[in-house]
């Protein structure tokens, strides 16, 4: 694994290492988050962690956008009305269920556990 350790967080850094760990059999849950792009002056929601807990583990992954898309899994950045772009929950839901595609894979936003 192309990791670093520290107090248990291990961070991904491909999203080919994040899906080789979620595909394995003992994975049952994604937890997702929507982080500030501290590169905009707007502040816009565009970065996406991704978290797979494990027992005394926790493996991260972030992703940050390029140009419309996130770099590394391509979702696409949506806008608001005044043009600022973000992320939203159910593509975010939507591309994670295509990718992984168990029945029994929990997908929750940070904030809902």
């Amino acid at each position: 694994m192309n990791g670093s350790n520290s107090g248990g967080v291990i961070r991904l850094k491909s999203w080919q290492e994040f899906k080789r760990i979620a595909n394995e059999p003992k994975t049952t849950v994604i937890v997702y988050n929507f982080e500030q792009n501290a590169f905009s002056s707007t502040r816009e929601l565009t970065c996406l962690r991704l978290i797979l807990p494990g027992q005394g583990v926790q493996y991260v992954f972030l992703d940050f956008p390029k140009e419309g898309n996130l770099r590394e899994t391509g979702i696409g950045l949506c806008k608001d009305r005044r043009g600022n772009r973000y992320l939203d929950d159910e593509d975010v839901i939507k591309f994670l269920k295509t990718q992984f595609g168990k029945s029994d894979l929990m997908i929750c936003s940070y904030w809902t556990i």
